[in-house]
């Protein structure tokens, strides 16, 4: 498994259309949940594309300082129903830390997590912040990454 870092404008037609198919197969089919999945955000964004061979398997999304909060956050983490259970998530995860954490040396990470991933999250060192709330229907919480070298 490779992992590759587009901004939108250097995703080609067909990438595109692949991380917006699965985001939406696991989102809005899978989920059941209708809600403005293209909300301008992608246009900031660093797109994470998780490939096994040629196959979109998993997709993020990194957005910079002031898109979402304050702090750098990312969000908009799918993967395909297949590969589920097989460490996909932990490792574009692991992969996406390591690149913001490298690429943006100090720098916070507030993200916004389905509550039944807490425990998740604190795995990779993201605290609760005390924010719980429903989007779009879903429990959330809010979540923060404190860097080591503040």
């Amino acid at each position: 498994m490779h992992f590759l870092y587009k901004k939108f404008e250097e995703l080609k037609n067909q990438e595109l259309y692949q991380v917006l198919k699965l985001r939406t197969d696991v989102f809005v089919v899978e989920q059941n949940c209708p809600y403005p999945e293209l909300d301008n955000k992608d246009f900031e964004a660093i797109h994470v594309l998780g490939l096994a061979g040629s196959d979109l398997v998993a997709v993020a999304r990194i957005l910079p300082p002031g898109v979402s909060y304050p702090e750098w956050s990312f969000g908009r983490i799918a993967t395909n129903y297949q590969v589920r259970g097989k460490g996909v998530g932990r490792a574009l995860i692991s992969h996406m830390m390591d690149y913001m954490l490298n690429n943006h040396v100090g720098a916070n990470i507030r993200i916004s997590a389905q509550s039944h991933l807490e425990q998740f999250y604190a795995a990779y060192g993201f605290r609760a912040t005390g924010k719980n709330y429903l989007e779009d229907g879903i429990p959330h919480l809010e979540m923060l990454f404190v860097s080591k070298s503040q």
